[in-house]
C-alpha cells in the first residue's frame, strides 16, 4: 500500500512504523490518513469520533503518521480556548505535502488496477470507451463557453487554453510555424491522470480527439507527459478556414515543427508508409491533398 511505500531502513525514519505494524494497525492508519485529508484541521478527539477509536488509540496512529511526514501536526493558537474541559487547547493535524502525494498515487495504482480488470474482460475498446466518457463532461463544458468566442481557431486555442488552466492544467498557448500553414502549439504542463495514460494511452487519445471537436479542426498530438516528455504538446493549425461544424480530418496539413524533440517517438497505430510520422512532410505532399478521413471523418462511435 502508499504508506509502505515510504518504508526506509534504520530507525526513527519515514515508513518504519507501516513496515513493522501488523496488517490491522496498517489499515487502521490508513483509515485515519484519509480522514485527515477529508477532514482537516482535525483533532485527535475528533478523528476518534468518526472512526470509533479512543483519543489514545488516534493520537498512536497519529504519531506514526507525523513520524512519515504523510501528516503535519498544527499547534493551537495561543488565544484558543480548550474544546472541552481544562487544560491545553487540541493541536490540529493536516495532510502534508509528501501524504497528497501518497494518497493520490494509491488513487492511480487503484485505476490502473480497475482499467486492466476492464481490458482483460471487456476488450481495450472497453477502456477507449470509458476514457471517452469521462473527457465527454468537461468536452461539453468547454462546448458551451467556447459557444460565445466564433469560429476562428486561434481565438478558439487561446479560450480553450484559459479554460484548461482554469482547471489546473497549467496550459498555455505559442504561435508556430513559417508560411502557411501556421498554427499555435498548446501546451499542458500538468495532467490529472498522467500515471494512469502511461499504461492507458487512451486517455490522451480521447482528449486529442475532444480537442479536434472543439476547435473544429484536425489537432496533432506530438509529446505527452505519459511518454516522458516534460509537457503535453498539440498543435492546432490555423492556416485554413475552420468552424465548430467542421468535420474531424479536414483541416489544413500539419505543420512539421523545428523543434525534433517535439516530434512523435514512434509509428502511431494504424501509421501509413511513413512509419516515422502520421502526416507526410508539407514538401511531400500535393497542395490540395487532405488528411485521410476515416470511421465517419474521425468522430469517434
Amino acid at each position: 500500500m502508499f504508506i509502505a511505500a515510504h518504508a526506509t531502513s534504520g530507525p526513527q525514519t519515514p515508513g518504519r512504523v507501516a513496515e513493522t505494524a501488523p496488517p490491522s494497525e496498517s489499515r487502521t492508519r490508513e483509515r485515519v490518513l484519509h480522514m485527515v485529508s477529508v477532514d482537516g484541521p482535525v483533532t485527535a478527539v475528533q478523528l476518534g469520533r468518526g472512526l470509533d477509536l479512543t483519543p489514545a488509540a488516534v493520537r498512536r496512529h497519529l504519531d506514526a503518521l507525523v513520524e512519515q511526514g504523510l501528516v503535519e501536526a498544527h499547534e493551537p493558537n495561543a488565544g484558543a480556548r480548550p474544546s472541552r474541559g481544562r487544560g491545553r487547547p487540541a493541536r490540529a493535524y493536516v495532510v502534508s505535502e509528501s501524504g497528497h502525494a501518497a494518497l493520490e498515487a494509491d488513487y492511480d495504482a487503484l485505476a490502473v488496477e480497475v482499467l486492466r480488470y476492464l481490458a482483460t474482460h471487456a476488450g481495450p475498446e472497453a477502456v477507449a470507451d470509458f476514457a471517452r466518457s469521462r473527457t465527454a463532461e468537461s468536452e461539453q463544458r468547454y462546448a458551451t463557453e467556447l459557444a460565445a468566442v466564433g469560429d476562428d481557431p486561434a481565438d478558439r486555442a487561446e479560450a480553450l487554453v484559459h479554460l484548461l488552466g482554469r482547471d489546473g492544467f497549467a496550459a498555455t498557448a505559442r504561435p508556430v510555424g513559417t508560411g502557411a500553414p501556421t498554427g499555435i502549439q498548446l501546451c499542458q504542463g500538468h495532467c490529472p491522470v498522467q500515471h494512469v495514460a502511461e499504461e492507458f494511452p487512451q486517455f490522451c487519445e480521447a482528449e486529442t480527439e475532444s480537442f479536434s471537436r472543439l476547435l473544429g479542426v484536425h489537432v496533432q498530438r506530438l509529446a505527452t507527459l505519459a511518454g516522458g516528455h516534460h509537457v503535453c504538446t498539440t498543435f492546432v493549425p490555423t492556416g485554413g478556414p475552420t468552424g465548430p461544424g467542421r468535420k474531424h480530418g479536414r483541416g489544413p496539413a500539419v505543420v512539421a515543427l523545428e523543434t525534433p524533440a517535439l516530434r512523435p517517438a514512434g509509428p502511431p497505430p494504424g501509421a501509413g508508409t511513413r512509419p516515422a510520422d502520421r502526416h507526410p512532410h508539407p514538401a511531400e505532399r500535393h497542395p490540395d491533398q487532405h488528411d485521410p478521413v476515416t470511421d465517419e471523418e474521425g468522430s469517434p462511435s
